[in-house]
């Protein structure tokens, strides 16, 4: 035996009788749980406590329950995605059955609340609990509404989200024409509530506006798209850039290429994220001002570059987790006082009824990591220059700073309404910034729509910077905008169509090496037999059709809308774009022997839906249970309506459509429309299994997610005898596959495992 090995063994006689190995206190069960050999984390800072006391951030008398919010869990928020039909249906679902089944229920001794809609949030759409995310995963009794929770969030229907996350997107007034763009957006949740605003009407596939969702992190990116894939928007494109200096895009408008400037931003700048602790509880050990002096520049950079994309009368939301106002205001004040009456904050008092917030701070000191405060940048010693800034303090001008209207900024404390900590600034431009007086144009004639595209040189921005940061910013802002000014030399590499990098900008230092995106001639022989075999409307987009690459046969096509088809074209040189388009048609092979090579796909079946006009079945509320619970039904396991629809069908894809009974309430009210194969003697759907699962909860069935392989061996044996034979053309991915078994209850094997971040 070792030196370490015994060392270990007399450790553990040394135990106090009847503890654990490993646990703290004889293992006894805390209120969180386990101990499992972790210290408890000690949730006190005193540096954190007199900065805050100091700064007066919280109303006389409250200091105590603040601190006291700060040291609860967090308590776990779900919002139901808004754009989806089956929105009522979820809700129906959550408060009849799983709600109820919370109903006096103790988890550790704690009596679990039913959850109550956020009052502020429209249309009871946005739920909260009293339990932490640590408890929903760990206790034996919420298992069911946990996997429910799971299961929904990677179909797309609900999102678990912070509360005071949900702020930033209900200011912006997002409307479905609007291009808006997303300065930092991974890991998601907002994005994907401007996606749901886009589409509002869910009659119109194509919203005239667009989301542009950017992050400085490759690898977030990919996260952000996994978000962004669960709402199937063909308006929504994802790209990799540094927000403080993101590229000025252009865009074609009447055959003239003109700057594009977004009607909505969002600002949502990294921070020190003290206003997280309540779920992060590394930042009581880890809480510095040096966070936030460090930080303040990169965020002023990055709401200044916002600005100046942003369109007149456009609105801009900056927000951060932080409850620092050199991170807050001391950002805004500086951003409002060199845009010399350019920005103004709007007054959005009113607009979240039942929301609690305090108003934003005029007055604040500048303190260091050891404690020494500044309360002017007169006596911050020479030696502090690079860490402290000018405008990190407030004006002394008290008649500037009195017409910024500072209180007009919202900040959200955990003990209001036991949230996190939050602040929120909405910025209306009311004109072009002072270095940007003469918008950037560019003037050329454009070439044909799918072309090659050669932009002339354009105008550079002017600017006056009156301090350090400001030249800084300015300099940020140059250096971008000449980026425009591309040589006919490098758009040479652009083949028709084809968005990419030339071939000296493909090896990239970080990240992965894209795909380009080529979008498909409208002559292209491809389009000839789809327009035959699905009847598609002569309105059908055909030049928005893309796929991902320029050799070989084209396995998947994706479709995006006009908008971001415009912004691909023009702006691929100058651009990494990691995601853009939803996938409608998915390749089979030896497709070509049903008449078209190419079969539909669950992913973009709303959008494509109203364009096809043949191979659509109407089905009913059985027919839809029988499909998604059986691998291959036989035709005579379908109504005589259904049987009467497909039988005269030739073999391959279809769409199968259910349509509310407006006369029967207990029925599903909610339309579905799934994509299927007619085979020879049977129909199967190709949906993916959490959708599945979805659409099951809604017509009351408990599902079981995924069976025990032996068991699915089983019953695959015992199929196979009538399982029809003519299937070849029909080859669904593993998660289409996989049939989950009604009519038994949820196990953990229903909780579906998260997969990596698809790359398109």
């Amino acid at each position: 035996m070792g030196r370490r090995a015994r060392g270990r063994r007399l450790q553990q006689q040394a135990q106090p009788e009847g503890a654990e190995d490993g646990a703290e206190d004889g293992g006894k069960r805390g209120p969180t749980g386990w101990e499992g050999g972790y210290p408890e984390i000690v949730k006190e800072n005193k540096l954190f406590e007199q900065y805050y006391q100091e700064l007066k951030i919280v109303p006389d008398g409250e200091w105590d329950q603040f601190m006291d919010a700060l040291r609860e869990p967090l308590p776990a928020t779900l919002r139901i995605t808004g754009y989806k039909s089956h929105a009522k249906e979820i809700l129906h679902c959550l408060k009849n059955k799983y709600f109820k089944d919370l109903e006096d229920l103790e988890v550790d001794g704690q009596k679990v609340k039913v959850p109550e809609p956020l009052s502020w949030y429209p249309e009871e759409l946005a739920w909260h609990t009293n339990l932490s995310r640590k408890i929903l995963r760990k206790s034996p009794q919420l298992e069911k509404f946990h996997q429910f929770l799971v299961s929904e969030t990677e179909s797309g229907y609900i999102s678990r989200q912070e509360a005071v996350s949900m702020i930033p997107p209900l200011l912006l007034h997002v409307q479905p024409h609007h291009k808006i763009l997303d300065m930092c957006a991974a890991p998601g949740s907002k994005t994907t509530q401007l996606i749901e605003m886009l589409h509002a009407d869910m009659n119109v596939p194509f919203p005239e506006g667009f989301v542009i969702a950017n992050d400085v992190d490759n690898k977030r990116c990919y996260l952000l798209v996994h978000q962004a894939k669960r709402l199937s928007s063909p308006c929504i494109m994802v790209v990799n850039h540094d927000a403080s200096s993101i590229p000025r895009l252009t865009i074609d408008v009447d055959g003239k290429k003109e700057v594009l400037f977004y009607d909505r931003i969002l600002c949502d700048v990294p921070c020190s994220g003290d206003g997280t602790i309540r779920k992060n509880t590394d930042v009581w050990k880890k809480w510095s001002t040096m966070n936030s002096l460090q930080l303040h520049g990169l965020q002023l950079r990055i709401a200044t570059r916002g600005a100046e994309q942003l369109t007149e009368g456009g609105r801009m939301v900056y927000s951060t987790c932080s409850l620092n106002p050199i991170e807050d205001e001391a950002v805004i004040a500086s951003l409002l006082e060199k845009s010399e009456g350019a920005l103004e904050l709007a007054d959005v008092s009113t607009e979240l009824p039942g929301l609690k917030w305090m108003p934003g701070v005029s007055q604040w000191k500048v303190m260091t990591r050891d404690g020494q405060w500044f309360a002017d940048w007169d006596e911050v010693p020479q030696g502090r220059h690079t860490q402290i800034r000018p405008t990190m303090f407030p004006l002394k001008d008290q008649e500037k700073l009195q017409a910024m209207h500072l209180e007009r900024c919202l900040r959200i404390l955990p003990h209001h309404q036991n949230t996190g900590g939050f602040f929120v600034a909405v910025l209306i431009k009311k004109s072009s910034m002072p270095w940007n007086k003469r918008h950037p144009k560019v003037q050329s004639k454009s070439s044909e729509i799918r072309g090659t595209t050669q932009p002339s040189p354009m105008t550079t921005t002017e600017g006056k910077p009156c301090d350090p940061s400001e030249m800084e910013s300015q300099m940020v802002t140059e250096t971008v905008d000449t980026e425009i000014m591309c040589t006919s030399e490098n758009m040479e590499h652009k083949k028709d169509g084809v968005c990419g990098p030339p071939p000296s900008k493909k090896m990239k230092l970080f990240g992965f090496k894209e795909d380009p995106f080529v979008f498909i001639p409208e002559d292209d022989p491809l389009f000839p037999p789809l327009e035959k075999f699905y009847a598609l409307d002569p309105s059908f987009p055909k030049m928005n059709l893309l796929t991902r690459s320029t050799e070989g046969k084209r396995r998947q096509l994706y479709m995006v809308s006009r908008q971001l088809r415009n912004v691909l074209l023009n702006n691929s040189e100058r651009m990494k774009v990691i995601n853009t388009g939803i996938k409608v048609w998915c390749r089979n092979n030896g497709g070509e022997e049903f008449d078209c090579a190419f079969r539909l796909a669950q992913e973009g079946i709303y959008t494509l839906y109203p364009f096809i006009k043949s191979r659509i079945i109407t089905v009913s509320l059985e027919d839809v249970k029988v499909l998604l619970t059986q691998e291959n039904p036989f035709f005579r396991k379908f109504s005589s309506e259904t049987f009467s629809q497909v039988k005269d069908l030739a073999k391959g894809s279809i769409v199968l459509k259910y349509e509310p009974d407006t006369t029967n309430p207990d029925a599903l009210q909610c339309p579905i429309v799934l994509c299927g194969w007619r085979g020879k003697a049977s129909i199967r759907t190709f949906v993916p299994k959490n959708e599945r699962f979805h659409y099951l909860r809604m017509m009351g069935l408990e599902v079981l997610g995924e069976k025990k392989k032996e068991v699915l061996a089983t019953k695959e044996s015992m199929a196979s005898s009538e399982q029809p034979e003519d299937e070849e053309g029909a080859q669904p991915t593993a998660e289409e596959a996989s049939v989950p078994e009604a009519g038994i209850p949820d196990s953990p094997a229903c909780d579906p495992a998260v997969a990596e971040p698809p790359r398109r």
